[in-house]
């Protein structure tokens, strides 16, 4: 019965993880977001090429004037300056 209850208990702590928006910056040339969670807003910066996970609860992202509000489990995309999200 324990090993039930570890068993749950990993693959809820897992499925946290999973959770998580992604965001990766297809651009040649480095970006930087405003992520907004709550009362915290904080800068991301995105090397070309580089990919990266936050916001797991929801937030707000912003790039260059554009905002779209994330629930976690999204992604974004950075491309010719523009945010797609999938």
């Amino acid at each position: 019965m324990t090993r039930i209850y570890i068993a749950i208990a990993a693959l809820v702590a897992l499925s946290g993880w999973s959770n998580a928006a992604s965001i990766v910056n297809s651009d040649a040339e480095a970006r930087t977001v405003i992520v907004t969670e709550g009362d915290s807003q904080q800068e991301l910066s995105l090397a070309a090429g580089q990919a990266a996970d936050f916001c797991p609860n929801g937030c707000f992202v912003s790039l260059e004037g554009e905002r779209e509000t994330l629930l976690g489990s999204e992604t974004v995309e950075i491309s010719g300056g523009r945010m797609r999200i999938r």
